[in-house]
């Protein structure tokens, strides 16, 4: 009798849990969310933007918001006197926008090389711990098996479930799986004239019903994107759900509280960690605390105490495949990835593959120079904690959308902390010919750590390193032999913490 008893007891506490955990679509509720550690320890992820904008491969994803533009208004809605570039590359490649609309990329967009083992291998080879394949850009082609849109990627174009078949990879290599969806700014994309096919009542699925390109998105358009959301959440299941700018605006308010709830209490029912991530662009349409903020192209200055995200282009400004395709070095995307880090945020870094799907040579060399060198340095990176300044020197992000893209990168004075228990770790961000580096937040005097420091090493050499705590500073000599084109990383060992309880 009082075995059963207590199984009726346990079964109501497990009752009375689930109901406390389950989400209600509004703030109050979606407060009590918290962020998986999976996420806070993985630091990196891969980005996908690929869609049928890799055809015309010019003025990258925003092409077919251009390509109509025969002089009448920019991306802001300002008056434009000349016709867009985007416009002017259409014509002379493919014809006037009125003979050739957006539509005939589709069947051009085969993908016939996509292989998604490989792109996986590459991904887990860089370093990556997530990946997410857009699922929906704005133009609303949707890259999975879309129960209510005819407009995807399995009945048209590639003909394969592009989302479907990275997540089936990526989850057999162990990585976490995402998907965006940048639907929501659908609504401000196309340009309605008669002439144009986006009137045409027969691709009404695709273009939607002509409507002021500024004015609020209606109900009617909302609960579309509404459905399409939850289809894809809950056909694919992920682990994280990437929301762009659309997300944000008001229109949004009440469904984007239920998209949170459903997203949540999916998790807790498949016992999954999710996270989703939302832009904080003009609007604030999460509190903080409730979801992930991400930063477009852009860094924070300080240490966050709520993990954030950048999202960041190989491409700087350009995410879709185009020509030129312009990068910068791989030392420069790592020691974006160590200030991030080091502030308590994530990298996510977008490659772009081409209409065939084929990821460039020189976009997959980078990753590959990251993942090498985070098989050496990584132990700094994952699984780590901000230390108690994130670092020192004159160079630091600006708190704008597209910040880093304007950036002049960072100088042989500028260094990065992370901790890991007892070890500190010490980026050097921009290596030059000095002898010896000062680290200004280890002095003895300092009291910013009070444990001893017991050993300093520097990852990947295996040289004896030389060091003396002085009363302002840690000064660490530079292994004469040891040159590299990427960021150093000193670890810092400190004695191990005392107990707390002392013997008379």
């Amino acid at each position: 009798m009082v075995r059963l008893i207590l199984v009726i007891i346990l079964v109501q506490l497990v009752s009375v849990t689930s109901a406390q955990k389950k989400y209600d679509p509004t703030w109050e509720s979606l407060l009590q969310y918290e962020i998986p550690q999976w996420y806070k320890d993985a630091k990196f992820g891969i980005f996908i933007h690929w869609g049928p904008t890799t055809v015309p491969a010019n003025g990258a994803e925003w092409y077919g918001f251009h390509m109509w533009n025969e002089g009448e208004v920019d991306a802001l809605g300002n008056p434009a006197k000349q016709p867009s570039s985007a416009y002017k590359y259409h014509v002379e490649n493919f014809g006037k926008p009125e003979d050739y609309g957006y539509t005939k990329f589709i069947p051009e967009f085969k993908a016939e090389d996509f292989n998604a083992k490989e792109w996986i291998d590459l991904f887990v080879e860089a370093g990556a711990k997530y990946v997410v394949p857009v699922g929906e850009h704005c133009d609303g082609f949707a890259m999975y098996n879309s129960k209510i849109t005819r407009w995807n990627a399995v009945n048209m174009g590639p003909k394969t479930d592009i989302v479907g078949e990275l997540f089936s990879e990526a989850r057999k290599q162990g990585l976490k799986v995402g998907t965006s969806s940048h639907y929501a700014y659908g609504w401000h994309w196309w340009t309605y004239k008669d002439k144009f096919e986006t009137t045409d009542p027969e691709l009404e699925d695709f273009y939607w019903k002509a409507h002021d390109r500024w004015e609020p998105a209606t109900k009617e358009w909302v609960e579309n994107w509404y459905n399409r959301t939850m289809d894809m959440m809950e056909s694919y299941q992920p682990d994280l759900l990437w929301f762009d700018l659309g997300f944000c605006e008001p229109a949004y308010e009440e469904a984007r509280k239920k998209i949170l709830a459903n997203y949540y209490n999916q998790g807790l029912k498949n016992n999954q960690e999710v996270v989703l991530n939302y832009k904080n662009i003009k609007w604030k349409p999460v509190p903080d605390g409730a979801a992930v903020l991400d930063l477009e192209s852009g860094k924070l200055d300080r240490i966050r105490s709520e993990v954030w995200q950048t999202d960041m282009s190989l491409g700087g400004w350009r995410w879709g495949y185009c020509e030129p395709y312009e990068m910068r070095s791989p030392n420069k995307y790592l020691q974006d990835l160590i200030d991030i880090v080091s502030k308590n945020g994530v990298l996510l870094l977008n490659v772009a593959p081409n209409k065939h799907g084929v990821i460039p040579n020189d976009q997959q060399a980078i990753l590959r120079e990251m993942g090498s060198w985070l098989k050496t340095n990584g132990e700094g990176i994952y699984e780590t904690v901000p230390f108690t300044v994130f670092g020192q020197g004159p160079s630091n992000a600006e708190m704008r959308l597209h910040a880093n893209i304007h950036e002049k990168g960072f100088t042989p004075n500028d260094f990065r902390y992370t901790q890991k228990g007892q070890n500190i770790y010490a980026f050097w961000l921009e290596q030059d010919e000095r002898k010896v580096v000062e680290l200004d937040a280890l002095g003895a005097e300092d009291r910013i750590i009070n444990d001893p420091i017991v050993k300093v090493t520097l990852l990947g050499c295996n040289e004896e390193i030389k060091w003396i705590q002085q009363n302002n500073e840690l000064v660490i000599e530079v292994p004469k032999s040891f040159k590299s084109k990427n960021p150093l990383c000193f670890k810092i060992e400190l004695k191990e913490i005392p107990s707390d309880i002392f013997g008379l």
